[in-house]
């Protein structure tokens, strides 16, 4: 399978799914960021300087998912019926794992958008407890699996190290 989003000069274009029918389609991202001893403790007692942290930071995910075409040039404007994200907290490792759920009926999945609301969420956990860790560090970002649409339902095989306790 080829790249779709170019034309036949190798310019970039957006996908026309004008032909394909809507289907329910939902995708899950997860990611993580490791924090240090301070940051993970304030952050599970919810004394950090700046509030709740996981709190603010599902709420700016959420926003993230709904804002998505407006950060990835190419990506569709999609009307989300839901989304939901979920923290894990891991304390030996001092991480912080985050998931993100996104859901619509449509003609193109949701893939970037859950993607992209696990970023936001983590770069907020970030933002917020920046003053007292510096060295906080946000990766393993991936897409755990999608349903729906003309390739079907993909699962991705990594698991997480939370997964694996």
């Amino acid at each position: 399978m080829g790249f779709t989003h170019f034309d036949e000069n190798g310019k970039a274009v957006m996908v026309d799914v004008t032909a394909k029918s809507e289907t329910e389609r939902e995708a899950t991202a997860t990611g993580r960021i490791v924090v240090n001893r301070e940051v993970f403790q304030a952050i599970k007692a919810g004394t950090a300087a700046k509030g709740d942290v996981l709190g603010v930071a599902a709420t700016a995910g959420i926003m993230g998912v709904k804002r998505t075409s407006d950060l990835i040039p190419m990506c569709h404007i999609l009307p989300i019926t839901n989304c939901r994200i979920h923290f894990d907290m891991d304390p030996d490792a001092c991480a912080i794992y985050c998931e993100c759920t996104v859901k619509v009926t449509g003609k193109t999945g949701v893939e970037m958008e859950a993607l992209t609301g696990v970023s936001v969420a983590l770069l907020t956990v970030y933002d917020m407890c920046k003053a007292m860790d510096k060295t906080m560090e946000i990766g393993e970002i991936y897409l755990v699996k999608k349903t729906g649409g003309k390739s079907g339902n993909i699962y991705n095989e990594k698991k997480r190290e939370l997964d694996l306790l």
